[in-house]
């Protein structure tokens, strides 16, 4: 692959390119904790990417698309959209290499993602979730400022970034035991962890896990087409994964590896968060603590190869309390 492809925003994420960005985030970052977990008799295999900088696994993606930003670009500084992770992900990466960030997020994200965000930097705009579009707005304000708009996972920068999350779980897991992963249980709400990992990890079985209600990417693997959220979606306490429609350059990965989709509950969701706090001493976020409920809910087969990824831990400390006590 050529200098020229690399830079082009229209070409697809491949392995390759999951690995030249897992060499990129390696060298600034050090690799999250894999953690073993026994569930009835069985280890499975934690990536504790809550432990990130940020709190998030979108730290990989951020810095993967900004470094390859040329001079030109940099100087006319980004622009994101996010319910929070991807924001900070963005933010941090821009703090980093000196370049102006501004990032849209919505009107409800968790205020200590709207905080974070602002604290490392960047200028946020905020609109309404469900009536306002932030393709649309990130794409005017780009067209007015001649910014570069970073999507959350419509990017293949933005796959193969998160990707890397899959190659240190690969690494791990043959450094721990011998043998590569043979499953992998994803969060997912655009998808861009899901089919970065799915790109890192070929031979493994992959499977993705949303809210109840939010599950477009299940039932667009079901379906063998992308299918948007429904009208009138549930509230969720999932902020992380409210993705409307997931975008073809994570289905058409995650369709063509045979990925299969589950959705949790939001009891099932609290249950995985008290168990992450309890065995492993973690705080998880909603939304990164789905793929651990579906694996306490047995809506996944254990294997003793089976690795999930925690992905996130911004959550507000009133909110997290409240759901550790109802336990």
């Amino acid at each position: 692959m050529t200098e020229q492809d690399l830079m082009d925003p229209q070409r697809q994420p491949t392995l390759a390119g999951v690995e030249r960005a897992a060499q990129k985030i390696g060298a600034i970052l050090p690799a999250t904790p894999l953690l073993p977990l026994e569930i009835d008799g069985t280890t499975i295999w934690c990536k504790a990417e809550c432990l990130q900088p940020i709190g998030a696994f979108k730290i990989r993606g951020g810095w993967h698309r900004l470094t390859d930003l040329d001079d030109d670009q940099k100087k006319r500084g980004v622009i994101g959209f996010s319910s929070g992770n991807h924001a900070q992900g963005v933010a941090w990466a821009a703090r980093e290499l000196n370049i102006s960030a501004t990032i849209i997020m919505p009107e409800d994200a968790p205020k200590a993602k709207l905080e974070n965000t602002r604290a490392m930097g960047s200028k946020v705009i905020t609109y309404d979730r469900m009536s306002g579009d932030r393709v649309q707005l990130a794409a005017d304000l780009a067209q007015e400022t001649g910014a570069i708009v970073v999507p959350s996972f419509d990017d293949p920068w933005i796959v193969e970034g998160q990707g890397s999350c899959g190659i240190e779980i690969r690494e791990q897991m043959l450094a721990r035991t011998g043998y590569q992963p043979d499953q992998l249980v994803i969060c997912c709400g655009g998808g861009g962890l899901a089919s970065g990992t799915a790109l890192a990890n070929p031979d493994a079985k992959i499977a993705v896990v949303e809210p109840e209600g939010w599950d477009d990417m299940k039932r667009s693997l079901e379906g063998g087409a992308i299918v948007p959220v429904g009208d009138n979606p549930p509230a969720t306490d999932c902020d992380a994964l409210q993705t409307l429609s997931v975008a073809p350059i994570t289905f058409n990965i995650l369709s063509n590896r045979g990925a299969t989709g589950i959705a949790v509950s939001a009891a099932e969701v609290h249950h995985a968060m008290r168990v992450a706090f309890e065995k492993l001493r973690l705080v998880v976020e909603p939304g990164g603590a789905v793929a651990l409920a579906a694996i306490l809910a047995g809506k996944v087969g254990l294997t003793d190869r089976t690795a999930i990824t925690l992905s996130g831990g911004n959550v507000d400390r009133q909110r997290f309390a409240d759901i550790i006590a109802d336990g």
